[in-house]
């Protein structure tokens, strides 16, 4: 599965809530490049000099380091990719990848969250966390650039009959309530006793 969905939407913690549910792992690029500058791999220090120059990391790279990851044994029994795939390119890759080893995709899940929502808790985030960099400008400029880059790839999904949109907005339990229940209608459940309090 892949989940996607604007900065601030609550990914990363709607994530973890379904690796935990579905005994799957999270594999988010950022944590993967994160880990592989942090333990000075190979890989690492290539990507490490690309980030420090300001360049973006290029697909060939961010591909090797996915396909490494999905290669490691608790990734055999399904995952959750965070933050790939970006480019079109990427979903080709992905594609070819997953028919190499007789999988595909079960479902994407797209948080949707009203923007001006988005900014108005990022905004108050910015000012409790004190992150001055966090200007209501920068943030909607991040939202802008994800819909720019996101949207013809959610249009590739939403065509092959893989999108799952779920209202990103409210508590933490009601948006985990609504993704299983929107994976029970395609067939996806959880581990047995996986069970999370229902909003």
């Amino acid at each position: 599965m892949l989940i996607v969905g604007p900065p601030g939407a609550g990914k990363g913690t709607q994530a973890s809530r379904i690796t935990t549910a579905y005994g799957i792992p999270d594999i988010s690029t950022g944590d993967i490049f994160r880990a592989n500058i942090k333990n000075e791999t190979p890989l690492g220090k290539e990507v490490k000099a690309i980030v420090d120059a300001g360049d973006y990391v290029p697909d060939s790279l961010t591909n090797a380091l996915v396909t490494d990851r999905l290669a490691e044994d608790d990734a055999a029994g399904g995952f959750l990719l965070d933050g790939y795939p970006r480019t079109l390119d990427q979903v080709t890759y992905l594609d070819e990848l997953l028919a190499s080893k007789g999988q595909e995709l079960a479902a994407v899940i797209q948080l949707v969250a009203d923007q001006d929502e988005i900014v108005a808790r990022l905004t108050k985030r910015a000012q409790e966390q004190g992150r001055a960099d966090d200007s209501e400008e920068a943030i909607r400029h991040r939202q802008e650039v994800y819909v720019r880059e996101t949207s013809p790839l959610i249009d590739v999904y939403r065509d092959r009959g893989l999108l799952v949109e779920v209202d990103g907005l409210g508590g933490v339990d009601e948006v985990a309530a609504r993704i299983r229940s929107a994976l029970a209608e395609r067939g996806i459940l959880p581990l047995a006793g996986a069970d999370e309090p229902v909003a």
